[in-house]
Formats: structure tokens, C-alpha cells, sequence
């Protein structure tokens, strides 16, 4: 990130033009009237106050959707055609970077290095690889008789609405926006109500990019209402979210009594971090640990939120990350020297500290934080937590909560940490820490998650899929595999 300083960063962040209107059909447009307050967790500010989609807003948006894929240029394109506006999208991220940091600083409390080392890097190299893969994509034809021709074409699916979180609201749209316009498809992206603002600024900046009017929409509102419009509306083929796993089940219901179109879902997580006494280097597995729950406030479905450590090397791993937590510096999100930033609500904190309460309440050893910290700021600030002494029962062990909270588990064999591992509705990512590649391989196998980091945590490029078993979801983002969901297959035989 440039070197600013904390009262620059202030000043530009004061002087930014943040949009209030849903993005439709390539123009902003202001909806029905209705708004609410973007509030920043930071401090508890008022941002302004944003378009707030009605059904009518969401029937415009699909119907302006609609009619770009069913008679507008961008499902004909060229696939190398659709991949150089995919690449300018990328270029005009890369220019806005620091403007599109500030908002996600601003809107949902992430250090605003974060936000531009890692959100913004992540957002720009996903529509940078999905616009390079565009036009490498390749159809089938299988050998079949000597009178015969078969032909296997993916053919974009049409309409996708996508419905994503706050917590990294531009990478997790580009997960989802990126692959379906390679795809030839055309979006209405809904974003969180808690982050509607950096969406909003995707969606002007892909129409600046020359994407054709109607490609990609953006509307902002709640999950009961915008959301819920979009998973009945009949003109939707395809709806992609991100959230919790109870509002992944609306959306199923949704899909069940509209059109039954294709619902992909990747949803919560409780991943277990299992460290074994042969790790190749304890000091770093525990501030891996540590690095892993605390980053992005602890607001991560990956979040390595099970500690699963073996009890020969239980205390020294666990004082590590207790020694970390009591240093990790809390702070201003616009501060460049802040390691966690706010919680994203008011809300939020109440029901993290509501599970930090019943953690205490059965049992579990609290060994640091517990509490939340720059109340006078007028923000949504928790002290980084490490809970020891919990049983697999607790409710700290059980449920996620999405928040800087870790529970440190112990176990003396390694059936017993599968075993412990596995122990959960939930199956997004695992990690394991061993230097015995046999342990590697066998334990990776065992674990029911759809990511699995050895010696290392939260690593990986776009080349890979990410997704996740059980209740944790279905389908992929990132890799080729994502277009898997917003194309059609289709087979045409030819009698010769």
C-alpha cells in the first residue's frame, strides 16, 4: 500500500463520493424511493443512506438482465472479446484500489491495509484470470460411429443472481461475477446491506469498463426482501450465495417454489487446526493459529476457529497464541498500523459476545480477551479471545461465531483428532501441522472439508476450486471449475 499516513488516510476518506443508488441496465438508478442507513462500524458514523430494492427495483434489474442475455451482444461476443472487458474491469479495480479500500475500510471495518493488500489484490487477479481463461475454454467431441457426429458445448445458463456477505465484499463478488461474464452470463449482484457501497462501485466501474448495458446489475437492500425477490423470481436461472447456512436453506426453498433454478451455496464453516507434536515448527503453526483466527476480525467461514492440538504440546502452542492476542494491536481500520479492526455492527458484537458468555457459563477457561475494547470510539471493537478447556459439546466447539474467538481443544491420538475434526455439521477447510508425509496424506483423506492447508493455513491461488462438504455447502468458486456453474451442457448428434 502507498505510505500514508493515519491523518492523510482520514482526509481522503472524508473527501470520498460514495454512491447511493442501485446500479441497473449500466445507469445509477435511485429504485422507489425507500433507504437505509450505512452505518460504519468503526465508529458508528453515518455513510449516507443507500437505495433500498423493493421487489420492483429487483424486477428491474432481472428484466434489464433478461433482455442483455436474451437479444444483447454479450452472450454472442467472442470469448476473447468478453475476456479484454474482464481484463479493463481489472485494470479500472487496480486505478480505484485505494478509493475501493477506503470504502471497504469504511463500510464493514477491515484495516485499511488489509483491504488494499488483500481484498483488492484478490479482486483485481480474479477478474484478471477468468478474463484471460475466457477464450481457453474448449467444447467436446467424442469419438463416436463412422456415421455419426457428436458435439458437447457448454453454453452460458443465463441470468445469475448473486447474493454475497460483507465480510470481503469485493472479493467474494469477483468470485462469483467474474466467472458467470466469462461464462456469457448476465448478473443481478446483491450485495450485503452491512457493505452495499463497494458493490456499488464494481458496478459503475464494469460499465465504465464497456461492459453492455443490463450485463451487470446492482442492487442493494436486505435478505428479506431484495434477497428473497431474487430467489423467486422466475426469470433467475441461476443463483449463487454466499452467507450463513440458514439463509442458504431460503434460498433452496426459494429455488423450490419458483422455478427451480440451479442453487449453488458455500456457507459456514467450524474448521478444525489440528497441530501434532511432529510439526515441523510449533512456533510458527501457533502464530499460524493465531494469524488465522484473529485476521479479518475472526469474520471468516474458513476461520481455523477448532485449535485441535496435541495435549504433549498443548500449553506451549496455546500460550504463544495468548501472548499474540495480548499484543495484536485493536484499532482505527483507517489506522495503517492496525492488525484488527471493528467488528462489522453493533449487532454482530452482541452475538459474538453472547457466545463468549455462554462459553464462560459451561466451563470453558477463558485465557484472553473476552471483552470489547475502544467502546469510547463509538465503534464495534472486541479484544482478540482464546478460550482453553473446551469440551466438544460446548456451544464454543459446536457453532459458528464468526468472530476473533478460538477454542483450544486437545486430543493424545491421531484417531481421536479425525475423530474430533469431523465432529461437525460444518465441512468448509482443515488444517494439519505434521512433518510425517504418510500422516499428511492419510489424515487429508480423512477429513470431511473441502480445503485442506498442510503446514500452512489460508494458502492458495486461483487455480484451485473452493467450496465446501456437508452443511458447509455445495459447488465451487475460483478455478475452471467455477464456470461449472454457470454454463449448460449440451449434446448435439449429428447423423452423417
Amino acid at each position: 500500500m502507498p505510505a500514508l499516513a493515519h491523518d492523510d488516510l482520514l482526509r481522503r476518506a472524508k473527501d470520498l463520493d460514495l454512491p447511493a443508488q442501485h446500479h441497473i441496465d449500466g445507469v445509477d438508478e435511485p429504485g422507489g424511493g425507500t433507504t437505509f442507513a450505512a452505518v460504519s462500524p468503526r465508529d458508528g458514523q453515518l455513510l449516507g443512506e443507500v437505495a433500498d430494492a423493493r421487489p420492483a427495483e429487483v424486477d428491474l434489474a432481472v428484466a434489464a438482465a433478461r433482455r442483455a442475455f436474451d437479444s444483447g451482444p454479450w452472450p454472442r461476443l467472442a470469448p476473447a472479446d468478453r475476456g479484454r472487458i474482464l481484463l479493463r474491469i481489472a485494470d479500472l479495480l487496480e486505478e480505484q484500489r485505494e478509493k475501493l479500500a477506503l470504502t471497504i475500510s469504511l463500510e464493514m471495518g477491515k484495516p485499511i491495509t488489509d483491504a488494499y493488500e488483500i481484498e483488492l489484490r484478490a479482486a483485481i487477479n480474479t477478474f484478471r484470470w477468468y478474463g484471460q481463461l475466457a477464450d481457453k475454454l474448449t467444447d467436446e467431441s467424442p469419438h463416436t460411429s463412422p456415421d455419426a457426429l457428436a458435439l458437447i458445448t457448454r453454453e452460458p445458463a443465463g441470468v445469475v443472481g448473486a447474493v454475497v456477505p460483507w465480510n470481503f465484499p469485493l472479493t467474494l463478488a469477483s468470485w462469483k461475477v467474474a466467472p458467470a461474464l466469462a461464462a456469457g452470463c448476465t448478473v443481478v449482484l446483491k450485495p450485503s446491506e452491512n457493505s452495499p457501497l463497494s458493490a456499488l462501485l464494481l458496478g459503475q466501474l464494469a460499465t465504465e469498463a464497456g461492459l453492455p448495458p443490463g450485463v451487470l446489475n446492482v442492487v442493494t437492500g436486505d435478505g428479506p426482501v431484495a434477497g428473497r425477490a431474487i430467489g423467486l423470481h422466475p426469470d433467475v436461472d441461476v443463483l449463487a450465495f454466499t452467507g450463513s447456512t440458514a439463509v442458504g436453506r431460503h434460498f433452496l426453498r426459494y429455488s423450490a417454489d419458483s422455478n427451480l433454478k440451479r442453487v449453488w451455496l458455500e456457507l459456514g464453516g467450524k474448521s478444525p487446526n489440528i497441530i501434532l507434536p511432529d510439526a515441523p515448527d510449533l512456533e510458527k503453526a501457533a502464530a499460524t493459529a493465531a494469524w488465522g483466527i484473529f485476521f479479518n476480525q475472526g469474520e471468516m467461514c474458513t476461520a481455523p476457529s477448532r485449535l485441535l492440538v496435541h495435549s504433549s504440546v498443548a500449553e506451549r502452542v496455546t500460550e504463544a497464541i495468548v501472548a499474540r492476542a495480548r499484543e495484536l494491536r485493536v484499532g482505527d481500520p483507517l489506522d495503517p498500523a492496525t492488525e484488527m479492526g471493528a467488528l462489522v455492527g453493533e449487532g454482530h458484537l452482541e452475538r459474538v459476545l453472547d457466545h463468549i458468555g455462554t462459553g464462560l457459563e459451561q466451563g470453558a477457561r477463558l485465557r484472553a480477551g473476552g471483552g470489547r475494547t475502544l467502546a469510547d470510539t463509538g465503534g464495534s471493537f472486541l479484544r482478540p479471545t482464546v478460550f482453553d478447556q473446551v469440551d466438544p459439546g460446548m456451544r464454543l466447539a459446536r457453532e459458528e461465531i464468526f468472530g476473533p474467538v478460538l477454542s483450544v481443544l486437545t486430543f493424545d491420538g491421531l484417531e481421536e483428532a479425525v475423530r474430533l475434526a469431523n465432529a461437525t455439521e460444518y465441512g468448509l477447510a482443515a488444517g494439519l501441522w505434521t512433518s510425517d508425509l504418510s500422516t499428511a496424506h492419510q489424515v487429508s483423506r480423512a477429513l470431511r472439508a473441502g480445503t485442506v492447508w498442510v503446514n500452512c493455513y489460508e494458502e492458495g491461488d486461483l487455480t484451485v476450486p473452493f467450496g465446501g462438504m456437508k452443511q458447509s455447502g455445495n459447488g465451487r468458486d475460483k478455478s475452471a471449475h467455477a464456470l461449472e456453474k454457470y454454463t449448460e451442457l449440451k449434446t448435439t448428434w449429428i447423423q452423417l
